[in-house]
């Protein structure tokens, strides 16, 4: 890849299936993947300068259209599309802008809960919020960023498990892969803006995803609104914003009906 390394992982066989996220890694996909592969090819990976993949320039931000071409390049190297692109989060901004790019590369793509702030009419506010979050964090205050990103996001998160998950000893690349998601890839994903005329007029199914449990958070607001714009209804799935970890079984149920469906 142009200025990186892709780690990259592919199991079973059958239809393509790639499963993306931002700044998840490949392990965070793993349980889902497995589900699928006993009938699909499944592509998961590391986002570039997360984890196990490697930049040229560590500085490089991570911008959604960068992202797409990576998974644009990847399919092709496993040569087994055009794909059903699945993206989660930051990861569904990625396969949104895959679609715009490379519609031929995906016949079907489910965008869950992507954090297109943009789409709001509180845009101006959040932006504040973000940078206000961004900031926090590089001036050293781990905790404070993430009570601010939490309070932000709309989720409900106890003070003693935000001390618990970051407040003490943690793990060097955990810390890394945080750093870069806050410093070089957090503006660019929720600041960017999808074309829903381009979207619209693809040949790829769009469909957006939004979690059973997400009701009134940040990324349940700014699904619907993607949803809205490109004339189309929400696809639920079990779950919050993190559905497909915490329980890949119903998840990857759910999956496969929407995949059917098409």
């Amino acid at each position: 890849m142009p200025g990186a390394r892709l780690h990259y992982e592919v199991r079973g066989e059958g239809p393509l299936v790639v499963l993306a996220g931002a700044p998840m890694d490949a392990a965070a996909f793993a349980p889902l993947a497995e589900l699928l592969a006993t009938d699909h090819t499944v592509l998961t990976t590391d986002p570039r300068g997360i984890n196990r993949s490697t930049l040229d320039d560590p500085e490089q931000d991570s911008t959604p259209e960068l992202r797409a071409d990576d998974l644009s390049r990847l399919i092709a190297h496993v040569d087994a599309g055009p794909a059903i692109a699945v993206g989660s989060s930051g990861g569904a901004v990625s396969v949104l802008a895959l679609a715009q790019t490379h519609p031929d590369q995906v016949h079907t793509v489910v965008a869950h809960e992507p954090p297109l702030i943009e789409l709001l009419k509180d845009r101006e506010q959040l932006r504040t919020g973000t940078e206000d979050l961004i900031a926090t964090y590089l001036a050293g205050d781990v905790t404070g960023a993430w009570r601010k990103f939490f309070a932000q996001a709309d989720i409900t998160m106890p003070e003693p498990l935000i001390e618990q998950l970051f407040g003490g000893e943690r793990e060097p690349q955990h810390v890394a892969d945080e750093r870069r998601w806050f410093a070089h890839e957090m503006r660019a994903s929720t600041y960017w803006r999808p074309d829903p005329a381009v979207l619209r007029a693809a040949a790829t199914r769009i469909l957006v995803g939004v979690g059973d449990d997400s009701a009134g958070q940040l990324c349940d607001r700014t699904s619907r609104a993607l949803a809205q714009s490109l004339g189309t209804e929400p696809t639920t799935f079990p779950g919050g914003h993190t559905g497909f970890v915490e329980a890949p079984d119903v998840f990857a149920a759910r999956l496969r009906m929407v995949i059917r469906e098409g």
